[in-house]
């Protein structure tokens, strides 16, 4: 990007999550400084956020504040201070199970927080961002096709999915409004290395490292397109790279990121089991209220526009993620 009159720098909220973290590294590897921000939500272990950012500190570009999107006071003098040429805004409170129960502290985080967070950037005169957002946004869907950016996403099945695409409505008000530049990048099933606990892999896996049963929900056959980190990642430098080399005008585009295939949890568990080389043990319990039967991704937007390609299979993927469980995990 260019220095400008700027640092040069990007900040990165939920810099300590799963996702977040991996674009930090990303973003140190690629020559960035960067300034990663996070509240620790006590949504899981704040132990293990912090250890997702090991790596990061001690680096001479990387520094790290701790503090909370809705606070106006301390977004201002974050950006005053920092001064970056760009925002990666991948803080949420994720979930969709968990949106049922709170549905008021998803819409403070991720729609306060967010509309904050746009607030301070008009403010400090930074007019680039990319906005994690989710597959959820689709809904339902029972065609046997996959999604496209163009398809509705104005009738969410959780909490959780409606602030997401209220998260979008707001960037696109400033980039409408305010000379915005950003990207929205609809997020299908990342899974990898620092993958949370409460995600299906990663649990998956738990159980069968400990020859627990497998608890999956409904009969096993609803479809997601399951995307590795690195390509998600991947996908999110090159919309911020997108950005940076415009000619021109604001932009504003969302972006499907998967794989752009679908493999059912039966599927999963399966291919988990001979990867561990494990004897599984499965029960089944009753569909969850706001799961979808089906994600899948057209990714041919971020193809054409990003030159976006996925690299890491499922097999390999899900191998992966196993050396890093029983490494960390022992």
């Amino acid at each position: 990007m260019s220095k400008g009159t700027r640092s040069g720098g990007v900040v990165v909220t939920g810099a300590a999550g799963f996702v977040g973290s991996h674009v930090v590294d990303r973003l140190l590897v690629d020559g960035y400084a960067v300034l990663g921000v996070d509240n620790f939500d006590p949504f899981y272990a704040r132990a293990i956020k912090e250890r997702n950012l090991e790596g990061a500190h001690g680096h001479p570009r990387f520094r790290f504040c701790e503090g909370d999107l809705r606070d106006g006071v301390f977004l201002r003098q974050l950006f005053a201070e920092a001064r970056p040429e760009a925002v990666v805004h991948m803080a949420a409170r994720a979930g969709v199970r968990p949106s049922i129960q709170q549905p008021e502290a998803y819409y403070d985080l991720n729609v306060i927080g967010t509309l904050r967070l746009l607030e301070a950037m008009r403010e400090a005169g930074v007019q680039a961002l990319v906005f994690g957002s989710s597959s959820s946004v689709y809904g339902v869907r029972t065609d046997d096709r996959p999604f496209v950016e163009e398809d509705t996403a104005d009738l969410p099945v959780s909490p959780y999915a409606a602030t997401k695409r209220a998260g979008e409505l707001l960037c696109h008000t400033y980039h409408h409004l305010h000379g915005l530049s950003c990207f929205c990048l609809r997020l299908f099933t990342v899974y990898g290395p620092r993958q949370r606990p409460d995600l299906a892999i990663h649990k998956f896996t738990r159980a069968l490292a400990r020859g627990e049963p497998v608890s999956v929900y409904g009969d096993g056959g609803a479809l997601r397109d399951y995307t590795y980190v690195d390509d998600t990642v991947d996908g999110v430098i090159r919309a911020l790279h997108k950005i940076s080399e415009r000619s021109g005008g604001p932009v504003f585009d969302i972006v499907n990121l998967g794989a752009g295939r679908t493999t059912s949890v039966n599927e999963l568990v399966r291919l988990l089991v001979e990867t561990m080389g494990v004897e599984p043990k499965i029960e089944h319990l009753p569909a969850q209220p706001g799961d979808v039967p089906r994600t899948w991704a057209d990714i041919t937007r971020a193809r054409t526009l990003l030159g976006y390609e996925p690299q890491v299979t499922l097999d390999e993927g899900l191998r992966r993620f196993v050396v890093w469980f029983e490494e960390r995990h022992g």
